[in-house]
């Protein structure tokens, strides 16, 4: 069986921009991509935590080092700069690889500048 488990988190990211006439997407400074696991073009969920809207898009670098966490197109109306996130993807993982699995949980604060990183393993349901 494939469960369904967590790959990498970005935890109260501050939305930095909103661009309402690009083409979609979320786009993330490349440092944070990198910490949490998340490739260029995978898709992420986005939890708002100001507003409790729940959406999903791909991800797209920013500059490295920029802070730049911004919401384009459609998903530009669903924040707005200041608001705290929590960016994630998802992976897919067998029974018999769970123990093997770490999910990355990015730590950042008022800037998107990182401020902790833990791996935690996954366990197997008894």
């Amino acid at each position: 069986m494939l469960r369904e488990m967590l790959g990498g988190k970005i935890h109260s990211a501050t939305l930095t921009e909103t661009r309402l006439d690009y083409e979609g997407s979320c786009a993330i400074d490349r440092d944070l991509l990198d910490a949490a696991g998340i490739a260029v073009y995978e898709r992420v969920h986005i939890y708002n935590v100001n507003s409790g809207v729940r959406l999903d898009t791909y991800a797209i670098p920013a500059k490295r080092g920029s802070g730049k966490v911004g919401l384009n197109g459609a998903a530009a109306r669903l924040g707005q700069p200041g608001d705290k996130v929590i960016i994630v993807n998802y992976v897919q993982v067998a029974d018999e690889e769970l123990s093997k699995h770490r999910c990355k949980v990015v730590l950042v604060d008022g800037k998107n500048k990182i401020t902790k990183l833990i791996e935690h393993k996954s366990e197997r349901p008894k």
